[in-house]
């Protein structure tokens, strides 16, 4: 009798061991289902990063050049605005073209701010200083607005605070130029590549949760 035990033991914990990978591969799957991304969705991404890494990338080069008086600055400015452009454009199959028209008329403002700041921090002008720092983040609370307004998961507050991030990075950098710190004006912009990026990721989770039928894996 306590032979049959010992060998009905053993069937039991070998069948035990034979079930227990299916059962963990069988949940792997699932979980990898559940956190799979569909193509369009990582599409939607990739194009909001690389759009924002983008504004990072030109917003610097302006600055640079504004700050030394380099005669490229024109141009950089120009191509810094088409980069708001190419933004408001990106949201225009979820929102229409009027929606992201006002969304570049706001960016291309952000810019002109940003550009006068720049010349003011140049003069030291403290005066003009103030006032375009006060106007660039009306205009941040303004995107704000204008995103949430669009976007229930664009939280007012959330994108305020990104915006204004982005705002106070950005002013690392001038700074950091001015000074002739090119450690702090190095660091400033590593940091507000990596803040760009989670703004644009934001933005793009948003859009998803907002139309979800948009994004279904097929």
């Amino acid at each position: 009798m306590q032979n049959k035990i010992s060998k009905l033991a053993l069937l039991l914990l070998s069948v035990m061991f034979i079930l227990s990978p299916m059962k963990i591969e069988a949940k792997g799957n699932v979980n990898a289902q559940t956190h799979c991304i569909s193509p369009s969705a990582e599409k939607l991404k990739g194009d909001l990063r690389r759009l924002w890494i983008d504004h990072t990338i030109w917003t610097r080069n302006y600055i640079i050049s504004a700050l030394a008086g380099l005669e490229d600055q024109q141009k950089v400015l120009a191509r810094l605005l088409k980069n708001q452009e190419d933004i408001g454009n990106a949201i225009k199959p979820y929102y229409g073209e009027q929606a992201g028209n006002k969304l570049t008329e706001l960016l291309k403002e952000h810019i002109v701010i940003a550009g006068k700041l720049v010349d003011a921090v140049k003069q030291n002008n403290q005066a003009d200083i103030e006032k375009y720092n006060k106007e660039w983040h009306r205009n941040a609370d303004n995107i704000a607005k204008f995103l949430s307004s669009a976007n229930p998961n664009w939280k007012f507050n959330v994108i305020q605070d990104l915006m204004y991030v982005h705002l106070k990075l950005l002013t690392d950098q001038v700074l950091g130029r001015v000074k002739k710190d090119w450690d702090a004006d190095i660091a400033a912009f590593d940091k507000g590549e990596d803040h760009i990026i989670m703004m644009a990721d934001a933005l793009t989770d948003g859009i998803i949760k907002q139309f979800p039928a948009k994004f279904k894996n097929t």
